[in-house]
């Protein structure tokens, strides 16, 4: 048998294999028969799934004769029987040898002799009987669908019980060739009412198992669009997913000779009538009713009717009850390619033509698309418009923003067309769908096609998109362009400010913030109607009130301003409110629990009105790092894992890589760090503080993990000249990771303390304590947290102070932020066993820490503490000194997981790679290896053996309630 050196593993169908091999083989009682035949598609994987099998069958003992039916009808009767006799007589040693030879013999002789066709059936019965020997045999037979008669009435004299041996079958038959009076087809009824036969439906694979065929095939995942399309292309089809992945692989991205004739024969095959039905399918706009595919053609009902039916059996058409689509998009890429130019363009005029004159509402977007397919431009402009302002209206700006780049495309070369105007809706919607750079470009365009555009409009514009791209300086200054323009009206001028407030607000800028809110406020009153300024100037008034002079006054601006957006319905104030009121509840103020709520409440809400990609991303961001602060890591996980989802881009991509980056700094996932942070970094051209500073905050402390204090110090000292930010939390948290950096070089002694370093770092840590005496309380015992800290690390290097980290410890207690906590914790400790003083403090301290870490999943915090109590010859585990010796694992120790170890667990006990729980799971491979690693720990195991059998042991006996997907 040959091997295909180029063959990908079989996806997707381990059950299904498991499955079968119990049916046919642990199943089967001495004497009985079973079989199961697998119908489906062609490509569908049938021929992988027999040659699978039967090789597990084998292995297992079984005696398998494989074999394939022809396509000659009943020229070669028996065909597939010789044949798999044949391959054994060339496999097996002479005594069993012979008796093949014996039987080969048996087909020679005439069957309509004394005996008749019956006698033949019983001499190959009793041939096969010997051939076994005792062992059970299965009978593997492929394209059964060209079955000659003599062999199916063979299968059905054996699976009757009629023959003397155990026997199996194991059959595959093209589901597209059992139509109407195909014999096989009756038979297969009349066996799926036997207990011993199944018959299975075989599936294409799912989205999950396309994209985990294709990857191994290019060698690489595919990107998402890449995945998207050849979804859409193939429909799961595993051979169609290979062909089209090797294309990938080899640099082409059209499909391969092999598709297009394998497509074009199965066409072919179809009466006239479906012919026409798949070729009228194929270029119309998915699902087609039936109304409308019966108006395109023409065709009488009853003709009509009989044609659909045809594709439908051949497998090449799907009906539902919103109408016909084809099994695989490719089909319709094939078939563009078969017809004429002016054969597509009279379908495409006939779906046209047929849209316009059904009763009620027209299709805007698929008349639109028939009538520049038509070559109509001037017919599909009005329709592509239409179509564009339905989505806006219905909140769907990516649709919106397709209609509208259509409508540009239509527009250009027509007479009498406002081309301009397109251009600015097609911008405005590239703007709400997120599609930063797309909506820039079409501003420019814009800009060169309408010189007469007012000059403050065009700044404020580019000003709003530049801010949403994430470059806030650039933002800043086309706010100031605006504002200097000599065309910019009282109107603009109050657009200008409270959006200028609001970028202020957005950098860490809140002294500035709110004098311009201020600003915009009393131009807003100037003006009728400015409610989006009014309530962008409350936003940025309330934050900066709540952050520098009162909380309550200024949640309730915040909350009062959410109400304004909401009562007047527009999108983005909306969005804009819920993001900067979740932003103070879970930042500044420290209300966190709250402010997750409303965070993961707006991101609903804003995902409605059609923002999902840009602010229900940035809000769920929010909520992530909400969760960090709370120990909540798992669920946090999640939260982002669903953000990632948007495929977000500009600063809502910041924000939520940022987040990300937090829970892999605090998993110890370098790699999955690494990789954001540089994401970030090139993104963050033009940036502001309120993303740089955090940005290198992660840089430190990554590298302060890793050992590598001078690139700690480096990224600390860059946060501190390269930006400037009202925002005393993240300075001090900046402030933290530069002291701590340099505390580390000299616990480790890897790098020389820089003295210079260490005293800018106290002075701006006064600074920050000087200026926190002018901000509100809940943010100054935020920074006195972190301030305290400073103070801590410093003791660290003239000998660390206990007590000083007590109350540090203390003070992040109370805050509820539970990793601060525990790390000073360890520092304390740490401090008590270099003072050797109570070690058995030190060791409650560390056990305190390491519970915590556990819980967390902090990796590199775990192994430090760790490292210190092996150092110190303290214990981590509290027991009893009579216990006797860990034997069992039990319940508790699995109560030890955190959420997301108990997921991974229960994925690694169904026998799932860390890339394929990775896929489940929504997180990197290596993330799931750091999870593996820590529930090793946890249960102090080494295998995955090891740690399955204690979830399923625990899982049975005790109903814990992991489940298992």
């Amino acid at each position: 048998m040959s091997v295909d050196v180029d063959a990908p593993p079989l996806v997707g169908r381990a059950d299904l294999v498991a499955m079968v091999r119990a049916v046919l083989l642990d199943d089967v009682a001495p004497g009985n028969t079973a079989a199961v035949f697998l119908t489906g598609e062609s490509g569908v994987g049938k021929t992988r799934l027999l040659g699978e099998i039967g090789d597990r069958l084998s292995s297992a003992g079984a005696l398998v004769l494989a074999g394939s039916c022809l396509d000659i009808g009943d020229a070669s009767p028996l065909h597939p029987l010789r044949q798999a006799l044949r391959r054994l007589d060339a496999d097996l040693a002479a005594p069993t040898a012979a008796s093949v030879r014996a039987l080969l013999a048996v087909f020679a002789e005439d069957a309509t002799g004394p005996d008749g066709a019956g006698g033949l059936l019983e001499r190959v019965s009793r041939g096969l009987s010997v051939i076994a020997g005792g062992r059970p045999v299965v009978l593997v037979l492929d394209d059964l669908q060209w079955v000659d008669r003599t062999t199916r009435q063979l299968l059905l004299y054996l699976l009757a019980g009629l023959g003397d041996l155990q026997l199996s079958v194991l059959a595959a038959v093209r589901s597209e060739y059992l139509q109407n009076a195909h014999p096989l087809r009756r038979v297969l009824t009349e066996l799926r009412r036997l207990r011993s036969v199944r018959v299975v439906d075989l599936d294409p694979l799912d989205r999950a198992g396309t994209e985990q065929l294709a990857a191994a095939v290019v060698g690489r995942p595919l990107a998402l669009n890449a995945a998207d399309r050849l979804w859409r292309r193939s429909g799961g089809n595993p051979f169609v997913v290979e062909e089209l992945s090797r294309d990938l692989r080899n640099g082409r991205d059209g499909f391969s000779d092999t598709l297009r004739d394998v497509f074009l024969a199965r066409v072919d095959a179809l009466p006239q009538p479906a012919r026409r039905v798949v070729h009228a399918v194929a270029a119309g706009v998915e699902p087609v009713e039936h109304w409308l595919l019966a108006r395109v053609l023409g065709l009488p009902e009853p003709k009509l009717l009989d044609a659909v039916r045809a594709a439908v059996s051949h497998r090449l058409l799907v009906g539902s009850d919103d109408g016909y689509q084809l099994r695989h998009r490719l089909v319709a890429e094939v078939l563009e390619q078969e017809l004429l130019p002016v054969e597509r363009a009279v379908l495409h005029r006939r779906y046209a033509e047929a849209l316009t004159s059904a009763p009620g509402e027209l299709h805007q977007a698929r008349l639109a698309h028939h009538w520049r397919l038509a070559g109509e431009p001037e017919r599909a402009l009005p329709a592509a418009v239409a179509a564009a302002q339905e989505a806006e209206r219905l909140y769907g700006y990516a649709e919106a923003h397709r209609h509208w780049s259509v409508a540009v495309e239509l527009a250009q070369g027509l007479p009498g067309v406002n081309l301009s105007d397109l251009l600015g809706h097609a911008a405005e919607a590239a703007y709400h769908c997120g599609e930063y750079a797309r909506a820039l470009a079409l501003l420019e365009e814009l800009a060169s096609v309408d010189s007469e555009l007012p000059t403050c409009e065009l700044h404020i514009r580019r000003a709003r998109y530049l801010a949403a791209a994430g470059r806030s300086a650039l933002a800043e200054a086309e706010y100031q362009y605006a504002l200097d323009a000599a065309d910019c009206t009282p109107r603009q001028r109050a657009t200008a400010v409270a959006r200028l407030a609001e970028l202020l607000l957005h950098l860490g800028r809140y002294a500035d913030a709110g004098e311009r809110a201020r600003e915009a406020l009393a131009l807003a009153e100037q003006v009728d109607g400015a409610i989006t300024e009014v309530v962008l100037a409350s936003m940025a008034l309330g934050f900066s009130q709540a952050y520098r002079e009162d909380p309550d006054e200024g949640l309730a601006v915040l909350r009062r301003a959410l109400a304004t957006a909401e009562r007047a319905g527009r999108p983005e104030d909306v969005a804009l409110a819920y993001l900067h009121l979740a932003e103070l509840l879970t930042g500044p103020l420290n209300i966190l629990e709250e402010g997750v709520v409303v965070a993961r409440r707006g991101a609903e809400r804003v995902a409605e009105l059609g923002l999902g990609r840009s602010y229900e991303t940035r809000l769920l961001a929010i909520a992530t790092n909400g969760l960090f602060r709370v120990g909540q890591w798992a669920e946090a996980e999640k939260v982002v894992a669903a953000a990632l989802r948007h495929r977000p881009s500009g600063a809502d991509a910041v924000e939520l890589l940022l987040a990300r980056c937090r829970l892999s700094v605090g998993y110890g996932d370098v790699e999955a760090a690494d990789r954001d942070l540089d994401a970030v970094a090139t993104m963050l051209a033009g940036g502001g503080a309120r993303h740089v500073i955090p940005l290198l905050t992660l840089r430190a402390a990554l590298a302060i993990w890793q050992g590598r204090h001078d690139v700690a110090r480096h990224a600390v000292q860059r946060g501190l000249t390269e930006t400037r930010s009202d925002d005393l939390v993240i300075l001090a948290v900046l402030v933290w990771h530069g002291l701590r950096a340099e505390a580390e070089a000299h616990a480790s002694r890897t790098v020389a303390v820089d003295d210079n370093a260490v005293r800018r770092l106290r002075e701006i840590a006064d600074r920050v304590a000087g200026k926190s005496e002018r901000v509100t309380r809940p943010v100054r015992d935020v920074v006195d947290g972190y301030l305290m800290l400073c103070a801590a690390e410093v003791s660290r290097l003239d000998g660390a102070d206990p007590d000083l980290w007590a109350r540090v410890a203390a003070e992040w207690d109370i805050c509820n932020h539970p990793y601060p906590a525990a790390y000073s914790r360890l520092r304390q400790a740490e401090a008590l066993l270099a003072r050797r003083r109570r070690p058995a403090a030190a060791g409650h301290l560390l056990r305190q820490a390491y519970r915590t870490a556990q819980s967390l999943g902090a990796v590199p915090l775990t192994d430090e503490i760790r490292t210190l109590a092996g150092r110190a010859q303290l214990p981590l585990e509290e027991r009893p000194a009579d216990a006797a010796p860990l034997v069992e694992h039990n319940s508790e120790e699995l109560a030890e997981l955190t959420a997301r170890e108990r997921e991974v667990l229960a994925a690694v006990a169904e026998g799932l790679t860390n890339k394929e729980i990775g896929q489940r799971l929504f997180i990197s491979e290596r993330t799931i290896g750091v999870h593996v690693s820590h529930i090793f720990d946890k249960l102090r195991v080494r295998t995955r053996v090891q740690a399955s059998d204690i979830f399923l042991r625990n899982h049975r006996s005790e109903g814990l309630g992991f489940e298992t997907r």
